[in-house]
């Protein structure tokens, strides 16, 4: 039986936030194919609180509010059940209605069916009418049925968006906060062993200087680790903020940051590109995807124990943007292509350094740009990073 409870209704009408917000699509959507099945004049999508009835998709009429008075759905709403009438004027629940008698419509055709939440709550209706008497089949009226139940779906689609949303901006708040509190005292750390180093002469094998380089290294993967947790963190709740760059500097950005890791290696890192092109994009975004497939290659290749030969290539084509990472390491295996995107998901290189978040970050900054990231076998031996990227 479903909930008419007032109470509940209205709590499970806030959870949608649909009243007073920008038209929903498919909504409007919904709302035209019950026009044409039923071969109406107009149809709406309407959420009936307290007080009002508020059209919040509609086709054939303008979207509206008026009060739950003067609402022909919200007399059936208690009911929550299908209904047809063939013509309005001569039914004594609605002969008296304004959208009947010609103060606000001349409704005489009308049916509907009511939007009950997974919990059971009635909270309104999609309704088709027409100014003409009129009926329904047995089939349009299942199928009336039937798109009433997707314009909840649709509406607990958005919820969860919401909530995902809300999440998300929690989860980059906290991961901010943790950094911040993390970070402070971790840098006074390595201050600390830094200037208990620099009293140590480099020969010195002592058990107390073995221990200090071990803290150092201990603290640098800390600090590691902190800055990719926040990045993966930072993504996951980031829209892209796309403008038009020029990719050369974004690029020249990117290798310059990745000097140390270059010069430590003894690696070389090729840049196929025309620096004169530009890409639209967040900038500040795929300069942290460029870089992660980058530092990935050269970081697996040195694990693989050769020097690392790494080329990058971005061509522009009909649609859109194809970039790729190639390099001369150990590769991916066909069956862990998938897996490697994953959060936390290492494959079959536990040896190498880091928490399996950089290429799980990537894919992040990919998707919020409407394309796709996949890894193939690559010229030089190792794994090639493709990206596709959709030219605006």
């Amino acid at each position: 039986m479903p909930i008419t409870d007032a109470a509940a209704r209205r709590e499970a009408i806030a959870d949608y936030r649909i009243v007073g917000a920008p038209a929903e699509p498919n909504l409007e959507g919904l709302a035209r194919l019950a026009r044409t099945l039923c071969h109406a004049g107009g149809a709406a999508v309407n959420i009936i609180d307290d007080r009002y009835q508020y059209a919040v998709a509609t086709v054939g009429i303008e979207p509206g509010t008026c009060t739950r008075e003067d609402s022909m759905c919200a007399v059936v709403l208690p009911d929550a059940r299908h209904v047809f009438v063939t013509d309005a004027s001569i039914d004594e629940r609605f002969a008296e209605n304004p959208f009947v008698t010609g103060a606000r419509g001349r409704v005489r055709f009308y049916a509907s069916s009511p939007l009950i939440t997974p919990a059971g709550v009635a909270i309104g209706t999609l309704c088709v009418f027409d100014d003409h008497a009129g009926t329904l089949t047995a089939e349009q009226s299942s199928a009336l049925d039937l798109l009433a139940g997707q314009a909840v779906e649709v509406l607990e689609l958005r919820r969860l968006t919401h909530e995902l949303e809300r999440s998300n901006d929690q989860l980059a708040h906290f991961a901010g906060q943790i950094s911040h509190d993390l970070r402070n005292p971790l840098t006074a750390l390595m201050g600390q062993i830094d200037l208990a180093l620099d009293g140590v002469d480099d020969g010195d094998g002592s058990r107390t200087t073995h221990a200090l380089r071990r803290a150092d290294a201990a603290a640098a993967r800390m600090n590691v680790m902190i800055t990719e947790l926040l990045a993966y963190a930072r993504v996951g709740g980031a829209e892209a903020h796309r403008e038009r760059v020029a990719l050369g500097p974004l690029v020249e950005g990117v290798i310059a940051d990745l000097e140390r890791a270059v010069a430590a290696f003894d690696a070389r890192i090729t840049v196929r590109i025309d620096p004169d092109d530009a890409i639209v994009c967040d900038p500040a975004l795929i300069a942290v995807l460029l870089q992660n497939l980058l530092a990935n290659a050269l970081k697996f290749a040195a694990a693989a124990g050769v020097a690392p030969v790494v080329e990058l290539d971005a061509q522009h084509g009909p649609t859109g943007w194809a970039i790729t990472v190639d390099d001369n390491g150990p590769g991916v295996a066909a069956p862990l292509r998938d897996r490697v995107f994953d959060i936390m998901e290492r494959g079959d290189a536990a040896d190498v350094p880091g928490l399996g978040l950089g290429l799980a970050t990537s894919r992040r900054i990919v998707q919020a740009h409407g394309g796709r990231i996949g890894i193939e076998d690559a010229a030089l031996g190792g794994a090639r990073l493709r990206v596709s990227l959709p030219s605006d």
